[in-house]
């Protein structure tokens, strides 16, 4: 799993009086959960460009004030207007302990479906797992050489070693659409 650094600085005062102060500072507050105690912190807002802004998945070192944690990013709060970012949760990462993410899906091969003119769709871009952080791989590789006109790969036939999928059986991950033009000449 690739692995990103954020470099942050402790907080003294919570409330929201200070995270607006933090905020005004070019900064984001944060929260690290899942150890002993909350580690409340905040981080240059830049910092989270490449964390956020992207469709891979990363383990984040956070390094607050010389303490390293490793973590992954749980949460993200937007401003519903101006888009701009409030806050991040983190979840520290425990070794053999299972934690759950979304992990992104990459479609391999060529259809034969879409050699003859299907168009091949993505219905999910983002599976949700549960494993070990040592399992979490950075995609999930799906075939589709074998997805014909009209047919689908679900959830239910992606197998991947160490991890449980949560996402139902039944869901579709990529299928080929018929289109309007091919639809009326299918059935002669």
């Amino acid at each position: 799993m690739k692995q990103i650094e954020i470099v942050g600085y402790q907080r003294a005062n919570l409330g929201r009086a200070e995270s607006q102060a933090i905020r005004a500072e070019g900064n984001t507050p944060g929260v690290l959960y899942g150890g002993d105690e909350q580690v409340h912190f905040y981080a240059p807002t830049i910092l989270f460009r490449d964390l956020l802004y992207t469709p891979n998945v990363y383990e984040v070192l956070l390094n607050i004030e010389g303490t390293e944690y490793r973590a992954v990013l749980q949460e993200t709060q937007f401003h519903p207007v101006s888009d701009a970012l409030l806050h991040v949760d983190f979840l520290l990462v425990i070794p053999d302990k299972p934690l759950k993410m979304a992990i992104p899906v990459k479609l391999t091969g060529t259809a034969p479906g879409v050699q003859k003119g299907g168009k091949l769709v993505t219905r999910i871009r983002k599976l949700r797992v549960k494993g070990t952080i040592e399992n979490m791989p950075d995609f999930i590789d799906i075939d589709v050489t074998g997805l014909d006109l009209g047919k689908s790969i679900r959830v239910g036939q992606i197998k991947v070693e160490n991890l449980e999928m949560l996402e139902q059986a039944s869901n579709p991950v990529a299928s080929i659409e018929i289109p309007r033009a091919l639809r009326g000449t299918l059935g002669k």
